[in-house]
C-alpha cells in the first residue's frame, strides 16, 4: 500500500495559562486548531487561517524568523515542532499521513466564535497546565506534552 502524505498546520492556541482543545468529531481525539495547508499557502498563513476559522480569532503566533535572504531566498516563520502523524492504518500498514507544521499562538481573551461548518463553541475547553497533566486517559501524551510547552513559551514571553 502506498503512503499518502498532507502538509497541515496546528497552533496551540493559549490565553492566561490554558490552552484551547477540541473534541475532533472524525478522529476521535482533543485536538487544537489545525488543518491542511492550501496549494498557494506557506505554512505559517494556513496556521492563521485555521484559527480564524475554528475559533473565529487572529492569532499571534510565536515564530521565530531568521534574517536569511537574497534575491531568491526569504526567511519564513518557524514553527515550534514539525512532526510526521499516522493518520490510517490498515494491517499495520500506514496509508495516511500528516507532515505537521506545530505552532505556538497568543489570543487575547477565550472568545470562541467558529465560522459555520466547524466545531461549534460547546466542543472547545480551555486546559491548563493542571487539566492537561489530570486528563492522560482523555487526552493523547503529544498533545499533553505539546499543550504544556506552549503553555510555558507562551507565559514566558510576557
Amino acid at each position: 500500500m502506498e503512503t499518502t502524505r498532507h502538509f497541515v498546520a496546528t497552533v496551540y492556541v493559549v490565553n492566561d495559562g490554558a490552552v484551547a482543545l477540541h473534541n475532533h468529531d472524525k478522529l476521535g481525539m482533543w485536538l487544537p486548531p489545525g488543518g491542511h495547508v492550501d496549494r498557494d499557502e506557506l505554512p505559517h498563513e494556513a496556521a492563521g487561517r485555521e484559527v480564524r476559522e475554528e475559533l473565529g480569532r487572529d492569532v499571534e503566533l510565536l515564530a521565530p524568523r531568521e534574517g536569511i535572504s537574497s534575491l531568491t531566498v526569504e526567511s519564513i516563520p518557524q514553527p515550534q515542532h514539525f512532526l510526521l502523524e499516522d493518520i490510517n492504518t490498515c494491517d499495520g500498514a500506514v496509508g495516511h499521513q500528516h507532515i505537521d507544521f506545530v505552532f505556538y499562538g497568543r489570543v487575547d481573551d477565550r472568545r470562541i466564535d467558529p465560522e459555520p461548518g466547524e466545531a461549534g463553541r460547546e466542543a472547545w475547553e480551555w486546559f491548563d497546565a493542571a487539566q492537561l497533566r489530570a486528563e492522560p486517559d482523555r487526552l493523547e501524551p503529544d498533545v499533553i506534552e505539546i499543550g504544556l510547552q506552549a503553555i510555558e513559551a507562551v507565559s514566558a514571553t510576557r
